[in-house]
């Protein structure tokens, strides 16, 4: 996923945060409709590795999930060091104390995505420019 510029809109690629890989898995109506929009448009997902921690458990039941993170359109964003700083950072800045959150919300920042989640509130607070679908 490229990196747009300053004011426009990807409308290409969408961030899922915990909650959207557990509706994934929950086989949420309003979830599988719209992975099979993305599946459609051949748009990409952007999943901080955080998210994944906070849903991952493996086993049979998280097939689905396997197979969204698995996919080549899916990007597991990694929590390397310069990541983690700009987290922490935001966290002081916002006074959200989530970094998961708070990597949601840097993620769809930096690349300008839509996020799909659960915690709509949570999400706000760190950054009330997100827009936001709950699943």
């Amino acid at each position: 996923m490229g990196s747009p510029g300053a004011g426009s809109r990807v409308t290409s690629a969408i961030t899922f945060d915990a909650g959207a890989l557990i509706a994934i898995e929950r086989r949420n109506r309003r979830m599988q409709a719209l992975l099979e929009e993305l599946d459609r448009r051949d748009w990409q997902v952007a999943v901080p590795a955080g998210a994944v921690a906070q849903a991952w458990r493996g086993g049979p039941r998280q097939a689905r999930i396997a197979a969204l993170l698995s996919d080549e359109r899916t990007e597991v964003v990694a929590l390397d060091d310069t990541v983690a700083r700009a987290v922490g950072l935001l966290c002081g800045r916002s006074g959200h104390a989530d970094v998961v959150d708070v990597s949601v919300a840097l993620c769809a920042r930096q690349r300008n995505l839509h996020v799909v989640t659960s915690d709509p509130e949570d999400l706000r607070a760190v950054d009330d420019a997100l827009i936001l679908h709950v699943p």
